[in-house]
């Protein structure tokens, strides 16, 4: 380079343009020495000179490198007032750290004494954030070598965040994690603290003030580094509950409530993730199936996070599906469905597994696990051949009025003088003790479900709701049968008692046609709710229909449907009563002055509205026989705004609602079929209920046994055994121990494994969880971006030229060292032969 244009760009290098910021890097490497009053311009390589007029030319350039910067970055540098006051050292210390300038980076640590390392940048982000996201692992693990740093936790957070694995360890080996207490707080908590652990995300600057390392990590996925986490004791701790009343949920929740609820599902997010329930939990099945019903339930409750609520409930069983879509051998498939094949095995009843896991996946609507479901068939069809036989005991005891009845409203008819007409009415023929035997036989079926269920399992399926209405009804109409031919009985005992005297009227009345009963005796009651309760008889045949491919997916899309018509019924009730009321205090006052009675009272006015949505009401229901056309003309309206409300625009709603639920079971079809289908089997897996109603009545020896063992039991309570207390209290303590939390520290898990070998559940499990974590990483692998492993290597590309620019660097100081010798030998050589001449 010539001496005129001593301070021009290097070849190739422009003082603004596009690649200006990366090119300007070149100067730190050009200087003799690092901190401030030895640092040399960016844009050219200096001889020797006068040091004050190169201090004065260095200034310039930097104040000239520094506005383009300030212009460059424009109003950003409203996010940290502290970065005009940046000094030379501290600017070129965080643009080395941001590039990957390892050499600068290790020389100004060392020579620099007055260097700021916690210095920040416009953005608020000191050297140790800049180099982790970069994924400078060199640069940070000199940086962390450093005392008094800043934003530890924020580096941490931010290498989770991007998946540097390598960087998370270098980072947790800081002494500032070696107790582990730093890993369970969130940037919220350590404000209390008071140092700069979390200086930059404690008011949410780049993630929510209230995740932790772990829950991030969950969140990312990121299995190896929650792995890691685990080992170093952190963990997730679950929300109290929703209506919690504690003081620390009060205080939160008064303080922000909303901050308090997405502290909530952040949470829950980092519990639902795979990675956190694979790596966590001894038993991933049940945990997993328990949370998903919690976030089920919370989704009704937390009305605003509906939706992500849902979406977790919905990973968590995607999570089961999982595994199971792993299993390779039938002992895989029991270990998930059973929960543990090592106590059924041990149980002795091999043929007939607990399916504690699949008794969950059912409850809580894991429809892809209906996939792998097989049942026993032959106590299905024993059911289903027992309640067809009730049926068909329906339809015979009818059969004597297929054609009509014999015996007219108006007659009475006996079998002999002295027997009063009731007492023919109200007594029970054979068929009906049968039918009353099957029902009863049902009532106790039921009622041993209640129990073994509990009330509120019970309830919560709805087609226990419509077999307990069904007995109900029959119960109610043969009690009301029963309480008529009982009066029949007593009103036929005086009659025997006097004969030949007159009746009362009381004993009278049961000789009188049915013309003349009155209209609530309990025979026409009992015949009201026994036609009642056949319908809803019939109505139990969709129950089985499941168990066939044709007719499973339309007897789901009728149970469908029924749930959309109620929940249509809301706003049809409202519309149908506002026209109800309005049309009755229209023509109220018009009784007798119209064509017909509708509308004068609110009966009339129900029975009007209601056929005219099937068109059987007529328009002359509105005309009034005098001349009042003002309410004859507001009756046509309004009657017309019903007619188009209700037909055109309701009924036409419900149609496209009802279409919309038949397309979304039949766009799935066949998982919809096959959970429905699994829940039908599942219903016989149970123990118990072997044999069919009414047979069920018959007290089997398997029941005897269990009466006896309980009445062993009461007696062992009654007169307890000190030595057998011991025994219970110590089988107690270990049941105890089996139902504590499934989530436990790696440590303690370390120290059962050298104490206790893992049970063949444990094993199953964790070749399970292994095949699904690799699963999860190869899936990861495959789907990623290839933005991010350019940007890799990039950054390896930018620490590898500044290694080179520094050899170059040096082997330059080394030539100009070697020139300088040569020059000074060969000076000295011409004068030494002058003095010998």
């Amino acid at each position: 380079m010539s001496r005129g244009q001593p301070y021009g760009p290097r070849p190739g290098s422009s003082p603004a343009g596009p690649g200006r910021r990366t090119e300007s890097q070149d100067y730190l490497l050009l200087g003799s020495g690092l901190c401030e009053e030895s640092l040399l311009p960016p844009y050219a390589y200096y001889p020797a000179r006068g040091t004050e007029n190169r201090l004065a030319l260095r200034r310039q350039t930097i104040l000239r490198e520094k506005g383009r910067r300030l212009a460059n970055r424009g109003p950003a540098y409203m996010f940290n007032d502290r970065s005009t006051s940046l000094s030379l050292d501290e600017e070129r210390f965080l643009d080395a750290a941001e590039y990957g300038n390892i050499p600068v980076i290790r020389k100004m640590l060392e020579e620099c004494t007055s260097l700021n390392v916690n210095c920040v940048d416009y953005m608020g982000q000191n050297a140790l954030q800049l180099a982790v996201a970069n994924e400078h692992l060199e640069i940070t693990e000199l940086l962390l070598k450093k005392e008094n740093l800043s934003r530890v936790g924020d580096a941490l957070l931010l290498a989770i965040s991007k998946g540097y694995i390598r960087i998370v360890e270098a980072i947790l080996n800081h002494p500032a994690f070696a107790e582990g207490k730093r890993l369970a707080l969130s940037p919220s908590q350590s404000e209390f603290q008071h140092d700069d652990f979390y200086a930059y995300d404690e008011d949410g600057t780049r993630f929510s003030h209230d995740v932790t390392p772990i829950i991030l990590a969950a969140h990312c996925h990121e299995y190896e580094i929650v792995h890691t986490l685990l080992r170093k004791g952190a963990r997730i701790e679950r929300p109290h509950d929703y209506f919690c009343k504690c003081s620390e949920c009060s205080e939160k929740q008064k303080h922000d409530s909303f901050s308090h609820s997405r502290s909530r599902i952040n949470a829950y997010k980092g519990l639902a993730s795979p990675a956190y329930l694979s790596l966590s939990s001894e038993d991933p099945v049940m945990t997993a199936l328990e949370l998903s019903n919690e976030l089920a339930v919370l989704a009704n409750i937390e009305k605003e996070f509906k939706n992500d609520y849902k979406k977790l409930s919905m990973q968590c069983k995607d999570f089961v599906v999982g595994l199971l879509d792993l299993c390779r051998n039938t002992e895989e498939v029991e270990a998930i469905l059973n929960g543990d094949v090592e106590i059924s095995h041990s149980s002795g009843e091999r043929g007939r597994p607990s399916l504690s896991s699949l008794k969950l996946a059912i409850k809580y609507e894991v429809k892809k696990l209906g996939r792998i479901m097989r049942g026993p068939f032959m106590k299905f069809v024993a059911h289903a051949a027992s309640f067809t036989i009730f049926l068909g005991l329906l339809v015979m005891n009818a059969s004597d009025r297929f054609e009509g009845t014999k015996l007219l409203p108006n007659e009475t008819r006996t079998d002999n003088a002295k027997q009063l007409f009731r007492m023919k009415t109200s007594s029970f023929s054979w068929m009906e003790m049968l039918i009353i035997s099957w029902v009863i036989g049902m009532i106790w079926s039921e009622c041993k479900e209640i129990w073994s269920q509990g009330p509120k399992e019970y309830l919560f399926e709805l087609w226990n709701m419509l077999d307990f209405g069904m007995l109900a009804i029959f119960a109610a109409s043969f009690i009301a049968r029963f309480m008529a031919f009982w009066h029949a009985s007593r009103a036929q005992g005086i009659a025997d008692a006097n004969p030949g005297a007159p009746l009362d009227s009381k004993t009278q009345y049961y000789t009188f046609a049915r013309i003349n009963w009155d209209p609530f005796d309990p025979q026409i009651i009992s015949e009201g709710l026994y036609a009642i309760a056949v319908v809803l008889s019939f109505s139990r045949i969709a129950y089985i229909l499941p168990a066939n491919e044709s007719f499973g997916p339309l007897q789901i899309s009728l149970g469908r449907t029924v749930k959309d018509i109620f929940k249509f019924m809301v706003i049809f009730i409202m519309v149908f009563v506002a026209f109800m009321i309005g049309m009755f205090n229209l023509y109220s006052y018009y009784r007798g002055a119209k064509q017909n009675e509708a509308f004068t009272t609110v009966e009339e006015s129900f029975k009007t509205l209601f056929w005219a949505i099937f068109g059987l009401s007529e328009v002359k229901s509105v005309v009034i026989n005098y001349r009042h056309k003002f309410i004859e003309n507001i009756g046509y309206v309004l009657y017309g705004v019903y007619n188009v409300t209700m037909v055109i625009v309701l009924l036409n709603m419900l149609i496209a609602m009802i279409n919309s639920s038949f397309q979304e079971i039949e766009d799935d079809a066949d998982v919809e079929w096959k959970f429905a289908r699994a829940k039908l089997w599942f219903s016989y897996f149970e123990e118990g209920r072997t044999l069919p109603v009414p047979f069920n009545l018959v007290p089997s020896p398997k029941s005897l046994l269990y009466l006896l063992l309980r009445i062993k039991k009461w007696i062992s309570k009654v007169f307890p055994c000190h030595k057998k207390g011991f025994q219970e209290d110590a089988e107690m303590n270990k049941l105890g121990q089996s139902k504590q939390s499934s989530i436990r520290s790696a440590d303690d898990l370390h120290l059962d494994s050298l104490s206790n070998p893992p049970r063949q559940y444990q094993k199953i499990m964790k070749r399970l969880i292994k095949r699904y974590v690799l699963k999860a990483q190869t899936d990861k692998e495959s789907d990623e971006v290839n933005e991010g492993e350019l940007k890799e290597i990039k950054q390896d590309i930018s620490s590898l030229r500044y290694e080179l620019l520094e050899e170059k660097s040096h082997n330059t100081e080394d030539l100009a060292e070697l020139i300088r010798k040569l020059g000074e030998k060969l000076l000295i050589e011409p004068r030494a032969e002058e003095r010998r001449s």
